[in-house]
């Protein structure tokens, strides 16, 4: 046997009594409306973590099958550094909720006129405008002359 060999072991054994080690419990950063509670581990250069590690518990019977908010999302995904604001959120429901009302009175006006999507305009061929202050080239058709 090589020392590399049982430097590789001694590698792997480090690695499992490591894995057996409890870890650090993340802080607890916020929870949404839809019960999801979301904590953070932050960066410490020191040891030599230069990311911050986030993550979200979904409510339970819930394992992960609904949509997360937007907002925290991004958060989430490294996409903005703070976590959003309960009046963030609450804004952004507000807008959704809005565009909700909208699109149902739109789909109302348009199933009252018969509900028929807008038809586009049929146009027939076309052709290139023609202008006067340019020619093709043909001194019979140049305007200028």
């Amino acid at each position: 046997m090589s020392n590399g060999e049982r430097y590789l072991w001694r590698i792997v054994f480090k690695n499992f009594l490591n894995s057996l080690r409890p870890r650090p419990l993340g802080n607890s950063i916020g929870k949404d409306y839809k019960g999801n509670i979301y904590y953070e581990i932050p960066a410490n250069p020191q040891l030599g973590k230069r990311k911050a590690t986030r993550w979200y518990d979904p409510p339970k019977g819930l394992d992960f099958q609904e949509p997360i908010p937007s907002e925290w999302e991004s958060w989430l995904r490294m996409r903005r550094v703070d976590p959003p604001s309960e009046e963030e959120i609450a804004k952004n429901l507000a807008v959704a909720n809005l565009k909700k009302i909208n699109a149902a009175r739109i789909e109302e006006e348009r199933l009252k006129d018969g509900g028929l999507l807008p038809t586009p305009i049929e146009r027939g061929a076309q052709s290139f405008p023609t202008y006067s202050e340019y020619h093709t080239g043909d001194p019979t058709t140049n305007p200028k002359k």
